[in-house]
């Protein structure tokens, strides 16, 4: 049950942004950015972060939405939940797994984040976008979950409900706003 007088059948990212429009434009904009930039990291490779990060924070809503979206760019669900169990044994690239475990570091905290595991980024052939990038998307995602699960939103438990999100996601972006039907 939300914490705050949200529309009740919106749930998640959606709601929050229906209760406080100014700050939605903001925040998508920074989503866009983040998940679809130009850069050597596709924008699947930007979605499985989000999702990693969102999963290892236990934020329902996050993890299936960015999964939903990382699926439809990486070809598969079967991928997404393998990253999200274990990242160091899913089919990944090594500069994805070493992307992924700096991710890890950053949901931990800021200074968790060692010279090793940047390190190790680097020999796999991450660029010092690519590590910055990783960085940003994992802290920005640890404000989104707790934004969406500090104010108590709620998650659909219907897996459909987010593979219909994530297509239209994967296809408009984060700026077009969220599609015309359904919650």
């Amino acid at each position: 049950m939300p914490h705050i007088g949200l529309r009740e059948e919106l749930p998640g990212m959606r709601a929050l942004q229906t209760f406080r429009p100014e700050t939605a434009g903001p925040l998508n904009a920074l989503a866009n950015v983040l998940l679809h930039a130009a850069g050597t990291l596709s924008a699947g490779e930007r979605e499985l972060i989000g999702t990693v990060v969102s999963a290892k924070n236990d934020c329902h809503y996050c993890q299936s939405i960015h999964g939903a979206v990382a699926a439809k760019h990486l070809g598969g669900e079967a991928l997404v939940l393998d990253a999200k169990e274990d990242f160091e044994t899913a089919p990944l690239s090594e500069k994805m797994k070493a992307l992924l475990a700096i991710a890890g570091q950053v949901q931990e905290g800021g200074k968790h984040v060692t010279p090793e595991a940047v390190a190790r980024a680097k020999s796999a052939g991450a660029t010092d976008l690519d590590i910055h990038d990783t960085v940003l998307i994992a802290a920005a995602f640890c404000m989104f979950n707790r934004y969406v699960d500090g104010l108590g939103t709620w998650a659909p438990k219907d897996e459909q409900f987010y593979r219909d999100r994530g297509e239209y996601l994967a296809q408009n972006g984060y700026s077009a706003g969220p599609p015309p039907a359904n919650p």
